[in-house]
């Protein structure tokens, strides 16, 4: 008797299929992001800003067949992950404890920034998609905050090359104002506490907010962050509403608009913030989910960097920059002039 023989691959597990999609993009975004990690610790400077610059110059791996489903796996599931674990880093707790001035100071200048941000990105003629994650980013916690904006926008609004542009540009104002609000504040004569106001009221990022403090004191530097965490603590309700917002204009064609749901990772973002309020989990555990969700957005911003070139940003113009200038100067003015006229 005799047998044919056996020639017929194995049937691989879908999950095992899927792992070999997404492995090689992921693993080109993980080493931009560990190159990106390094250099910033060399040389310090703004890990986000290394690992835009770094993937931008591998653009071209994005058109790769092998690589794309990981890229877009790091730009997609992998950001809402992250922008999710932050948080772990809020409590409501902290947020009272500075009194409800600096509650006052941080929502109303939220506020007047999203509005009169919004405003100014659409006098520069910005898509109203645009200027609204441009605005939010200044208003709410920069980088982080575009990223978020832009995951919970329907079907993207083809956000990509805007949301690279607000993430680029808001990172470098970002550092900017961490060297220059220091010295501003010595120049306006402003007390160690006002100065934490100011920083936490008007810096985009968390890092630079508190680099920014710790350039004053340490004192400075606590009330900074406080007050920077009522702002991000205001991630969730803005993109449940940019979601509404957005959402509501696009019709079905039978008249009627569909409810928008939450995203799941602002739901997750809800339940680690209440957790952390109430306790519910040991420091080093709470220390390595922030370090967790920092490692995600770092990988997706590595990876959106690979997604766009050089040339995609120039052909947006000026306008975009002259926005993020004008709304960044538009909340740094009014945070001043409320601490001036509260004499907080």
């Amino acid at each position: 008797m005799t047998f044919a023989p056996w020639t017929s691959q194995p049937t691989r597990h879908p999950l095992v299929q899927r792992g070999r999609e997404l492995l090689p993009g992921l693993l080109l975004a993980a080493i931009v992001a560990l190159a990106a990690a390094q250099m910033a610790a060399w040389q310090g400077g703004p890990v986000m800003l290394y690992a835009l610059v770094f993937g931008m110059g591998l653009n071209f791996l994005a058109a790769d067949p092998r690589c794309l489903p990981g890229i877009t796996m790091a730009t997609k599931p992998i950001l809402r992950l992250g922008v999710a674990l932050l948080g772990a880093k809020v409590t409501l707790g902290d947020m009272l404890g500075l009194g409800w001035g600096a509650v006052a100071l941080a929502l109303s200048g939220l506020l007047v920034t999203l509005t009169g941000g919004y405003a100014i990105g659409r006098l520069l003629k910005l898509p109203p998609a645009h200027a609204l994650l441009s605005a939010g980013s200044v208003a709410i916690c920069g980088a982080s905050a575009a990223l978020a904006i832009s995951a919970a926008l329907p079907a993207r609004h083809q956000a990509e090359k805007p949301t690279l542009l607000v993430v680029v540009g808001v990172t470098a104002l970002s550092t900017v104002a961490m060297l220059a609000y220091p010295l501003l504040a010595r120049l306006l004569g402003l007390s160690e506490a006002q100065a934490g106001l100011f920083f936490g009221a008007s810096i985009h990022d968390v890092a630079q907010v508190v680099g920014a403090g710790y350039l004053i004191s340490d004192q400075a530097a606590e009330v900074a962050a406080i007050v920077k965490l009522m702002r991000v603590a205001c991630l969730v309700p803005v993109v449940m509403a940019v979601a509404w917002i957005f959402r509501d204009r696009a019709a079905d064609g039978s008249g009627k608009t569909s409810l928008p749901t939450i995203p799941l990772f602002l739901l997750g973002f809800m339940a680690l913030m209440a957790v952390n309020s109430w306790g519910l989990l040991p420091a080093p555990v709470l220390v390595g989910l922030g370090e967790l969700s920092r490692a995600c957005l770092v990988l997706a911003v590595a990876a959106l960097g690979m997604k766009t070139s050089l040339r995609d940003m120039a052909a947006l113009g000026p306008r975009p920059v002259a926005a993020l200038v004008g709304q960044t100067a538009l909340l740094a003015l009014f945070a001043l002039g409320f601490i001036g006229l509260a004499g907080m």
